[in-house]
């Protein structure tokens, strides 16, 4: 992997994570923002694997999977607000984004939504539908809570029944809402389903960026060139709560400590800083690029307007 890629993949990952807990910090006007502090290596990771011509499908836990995509952070937080700047004029907050110019067919709220739609937009790419084109695939990111909805294993089985281009992302964060992981299923990785229906499936270190871009592309080159399903699972941590505000009283302080110690920002500086590919001056440039990056970004969402009152039942269907 070139020096420039690594590079870009540590400062993408800075600005998710700078975005996030900018939005965190102004909770009051982004109300029930729902953040992947902790997960920014698996978003930028498997987003950078894919082409332009692929389609994705992600969750109320997108952000990371957006501004890897290209989305600007500015119109994201203009969104987040209820601002007309943001991707949707404001109509979805940070829970329902979705940006054709970038792909991203929906974000869904609903625990295992996507899942249930990841099979027809496949399904289009195959038949070449309107707005596809030829040899694109579909990402769908869900959680390991969504995974044990019934959704799941629908969508898996259709998938793998009529042989569907879709790569099936699984941000295994050890947290479902404000349950454990093992509270709800009896195995360490979801991967197991996966393999019961006859999926190909890996489980990678989500935390490690350069890993996950790795499988990420084997992945994708799999679903494209054979035109059947594949499942990657992400091995990472939700390191803030279901939701902002959230003081995760629920969580084991040592258990958050741990996976702290592996936060995949610090794995990727280190090992840039390790290596000399990145030095220390060079690092402090980044650091000031990404600051000014979101701080402009919340300008730009505050000067933003409010919708006007005779937009309401625009762009509504139901």
């Amino acid at each position: 992997m070139q020096d420039a890629s690594r590079l870009s993949m540590l400062e993408t990952m800075m600005l998710i994570r700078a975005h996030e807990e900018k939005l965190a910090s102004t909770a009051g006007q982004t109300p029930g923002t729902c953040t992947a502090v902790g997960q920014e290596a698996a978003a930028v990771g498997v987003v950078g694997a894919l082409q332009p011509r692929d389609r994705i499908l992600t969750n109320h836990r997108s952000a990371g999977h957006l501004i890897a995509r290209g989305a600007d952070s500015g119109r994201l937080m203009a969104e987040a607000m209820g601002r007309v700047d943001g991707y949707c004029r404001g109509k979805s907050g940070s829970l329902h984004v979705s940006a054709k110019e970038l792909g991203v067919v929906l974000t869904s709220t609903i625990v295992g939504g996507e899942l249930s739609l990841a099979p027809g937009v496949a399904l289009a790419q195959k038949m070449g539908g309107a707005g596809t084109e030829p040899g694109g695939i579909v990402a769908v990111f869900f959680g390991d809570g969504a995974a044990c909805e019934g959704i799941f294993h629908e969508a898996v089985n259709l998938a793998v029944t009529w042989k569907l281009p879709v790569l099936f992302v699984c941000e295994n964060n050890q947290w479902q809402a404000f349950v454990r992981r093992d509270e709800t299923m009896p195995h360490r990785h979801v991967r197991t389903w996966a393999e019961g229906h006859g999926l190909p499936a890996v489980t990678v270190d989500g935390n490690d960026v350069e890993a996950v871009r790795h499988a990420a592309l084997a992945a994708a080159e799999h679903v494209r060139t054979t035109g059947t399903p594949y499942f990657l699972e992400l091995d990472t941590y939700r390191q803030r709560g279901h939701y902002e505000p959230d003081d995760q009283a629920y969580v084991d302080t040592a258990e958050l400590a741990r996976w702290k110690q592996r936060d995949p920002l610090v794995l990727q500086r280190e090992r840039l800083l390790k290596d000399g590919t990145l030095a220390g001056g060079e690092l402090a440039h980044l650091e000031q690029r990404v600051a000014a990056t979101v701080d402009a970004a919340f300008a730009f969402a505050q000067n933003s307007a409010w919708p006007d009152v005779r937009e309401l039942t625009t762009d509504v269907y139901a």
